[in-house]
């Protein structure tokens, strides 16, 4: 169990399914850019986030709603969280169903980093209200619908490795060195600050000359 002074943000999740190395950049060494990724993606949660609570029949809709779990040690907010009535003739306290409901940018990814993050709200709202949820929501701003994310056993049991991970890394106050990926590091707002191109041409160039000096042993 983790104290409150413990908990990480639950959106370093994604960042460290994206890259370990942008996961110390931010919050470890504190460094941050914008480009036009983040700039659309913080506009749409800006949209998820600045409207009002809303009541409809049958369900209430919370924004902003700030979770926490001290069995993963992470804190932060969700999006959009649905609280819908039991079924027809029950009475909401007994039959709940809450709904966590992500927004993002672009389309669905490869990688489980996007599930990861909701999956990880899905347990702090879990944890906090004693109940189970089977399931949440991925709102991708490029496919303007719901893409739908089963929380099943290897979501969860993927997204407590991430958090131990998560952990892990930052106890080790340790940066991890650049490696170039074109497909992630070309779209990524911090390649400036890794700088992975760099990297990679020092490291070449010192195992050239490491090379020379055992070629001339």
């Amino acid at each position: 169990m983790f104290t409150e002074d413990q908990f990480l943000p639950l959106s370093a999740l994604q960042h460290l399914l994206f890259c370990p190395r942008q996961t110390a950049l931010i919050h470890l060494e504190q460094a941050w850019a914008e480009n036009r990724f983040t700039a659309e993606g913080k506009v749409l949660h800006k949209r998820a986030h600045d409207g009002p609570d809303e009541s409809r029949p049958g369900v209430r809709i919370t924004r902003s709603l700030a979770v926490s779990s001290a069995i993963l040690g992470l804190s932060g907010q969700c999006d959009i969280v649905e609280f819908h009535q039991g079924s027809v003739g029950v009475p909401p306290a007994t039959n709940p169903q809450v709904i966590p409901i992500e927004y993002k940018r672009g389309k669905p990814k490869s990688h489980q980093a996007d599930e990861v993050q909701l999956c990880a709200q899905a347990l702090c709202l879990e944890e906090m209200l004693h109940l189970s949820i089977p399931h949440g929501f991925l709102f991708y701003g490029q496919r303007k619908r719901r893409s739908t994310v089963p929380f099943d056993a290897s979501l969860r049991q993927l997204t407590t490795e991430t958090a131990q991970a998560l952990h892990a890394l930052i106890d080790s106050r340790a940066t991890p060195p650049a490696l170039y990926e074109p497909q992630k590091c070309d779209c990524c707002s911090l390649i400036h600050h890794c700088q992975p191109k760099s990297f990679r041409l020092k490291r070449g160039a010192a195992s050239w000359f490491q090379a020379q000096i055992a070629n001339n042993q």
